[in-house]
């Protein structure tokens, strides 16, 4: 039968594999005129509404989402108890009076114990930005004068340090390979991610990606 609108074509598949041992399939394809071999019109393809595709919010490089570093009362998580001990300490210490120092004394000895069960080595005075991820907080080493934004992802064996008299900035959401060593006076912009094992020595601009030893630039 003909139709004015649409020509159906059969095309095999060679990529195919089925368990019968056939390895073509026949596809049904249209192209602009000619035969309509099954006499029913083509209906339109299937369109999703906006309701029924996942939508994933962006992470924030300027507000700290503090659900990242949360842990249950009796979940193991080394990286987010070393954290709280952090956090805690950072705390107390704008707090005055007897049981506030003593309270400290007690976060210091979380920290030691935190810091021997994950390998990490984070100061109790870092300038750490919340909703700061450790997946695999081995060997994380990072300057207490180093400043890293809200929301930042750091994996193991990351080195942050000092570098001809200077530490690095990490802005809002960077993402830090496993390995790589940011060092120096420098600035890594928000939401730029860095390559594992990547030595970096100069600024990274924002939303960029850098990798290498040294680290370049290799996607804008």
């Amino acid at each position: 039968m003909r139709g004015s609108a649409s020509e159906f074509r059969y095309t095999t598949d060679s990529a195919s594999d089925y368990s019968n041992g056939f390895r073509n399939r026949i596809l049904l394809t249209t192209v602009p005129s000619g035969i309509n071999l099954t006499g029913i019109e083509n209906p339109p393809p299937p369109t999703a509404n906006t309701s029924d595709v996942l939508e994933i919010p962006a992470v924030s490089a300027d507000v700290a989402d503090w659900s990242r570093e949360r842990k249950g009362a009796f979940e193991w998580a080394p990286s987010r108890s070393l954290l709280a001990s952090i956090r805690d300490y950072q705390r107390l210490s704008n707090s005055r009076g007897i049981f506030a120092r003593w309270l400290r004394r007690f976060v210091v000895l979380r920290h030691r114990l935190w810091t021997v069960v994950t390998g990490a080595d984070i100061p109790l005075n870092c300038k750490l930005g919340g909703g700061l991820l450790l997946p695999h907080p081995n060997g994380v080493v990072i300057h207490p004068d180093a400043e890293i934004g809200p929301n930042c992802l750091l994996f193991q064996q990351v080195t942050i340090g000092d570098a001809a008299g200077g530490v690095p900035t990490l802005e809002g959401h960077v993402d830090v390979g496993a390995g790589a060593k940011i060092l120096g006076r420098l600035k890594v912009g928000k939401h730029a991610k860095i390559g594992a094992n990547a030595v970096v020595l100069d600024d990274v601009p924002a939303g960029v990606t850098a990798v290498g030893v040294p680290a370049g630039i290799v996607r804008r």
